[in-house]
């Protein structure tokens, strides 16, 4: 059975979305980032990075939540991985584009905008990620506006991935981003998404 490292306050959320799109039943170990479980010499074996997720596959161990998504995805036939190479290669991409230019920024704006408890959050950390942010929404609202998803007409891992790490994109104003903003509905709109997200929520 499929056996998955990291708790859904990690980025192991996009993998339990993931895994919710394709009815795969796993062994969950909800461990959260930098957690005590994540430092043993056990884990570390596992991933040398120790971070989470991490899956163990039937022997075959992989972390990285983008790469995780795009294996399971291909290896369960699932529509979600593309067929046609071109649009395989979009979702490549677009899952490499969102951990070089989101992922990092939307986490720190969210925690310095809100997150965190005030006393915690420092305004120009805030300031500095939505300058990265802002252009990086840009890039996607000129994207949807051409296609309603990112690798073609329907929604694939390539809007699993990016849509999973804009999480907390949720709850930001993405009135100057119209297309992006009813392309994020959408992908969380989802009943495989809303198992994810009601794991995190409660």
């Amino acid at each position: 059975m499929l056996k998955l490292y990291g708790s859904v306050n990690s980025r192991a959320m996009r993998v339990i979305w993931m895994a919710a799109e394709l009815g795969l039943k796993y062994e969950h170990l909800s461990w959260d980032p930098r957690s005590p479980e994540t430092r043993t010499p056990a884990f570390r074996a596992l991933n040398p990075n120790a971070r989470v997720p991490v899956i163990d596959d039937d022997g075959f161990i992989l972390s990285e939540s983008m790469a995780i998504n795009l294996y399971l995805a291909k290896k369960h036939a699932s529509p979600l991985y593309p067929a046609d190479p071109k649009a395989e290669a979009l979702a490549l991409q677009w899952s490499f584009w969102e951990t070089d230019r989101l992922d990092r920024q939307i986490v720190e704006y969210s925690r310095h905008s809100g997150a965190l408890p005030a006393a915690e959050r420092k305004p120009e950390i805030a300031e500095k990620a939505f300058k990265e942010v802002a252009p990086a929404l840009d890039v996607l609202e000129v994207a949807l506006g051409k296609s309603p998803y990112l690798a073609g007409p329907a929604f694939t891992v390539a809007d699993l991935n990016v849509a999973g790490a804009l999480y907390r994109a949720l709850t930001i104003e993405l009135a100057p981003w119209p297309k992006v903003n009813a392309w994020l509905s959408a992908c969380w709109d989802r009943p495989a998404a809303k198992v994810a997200r009601k794991i995190r929520e409660g």
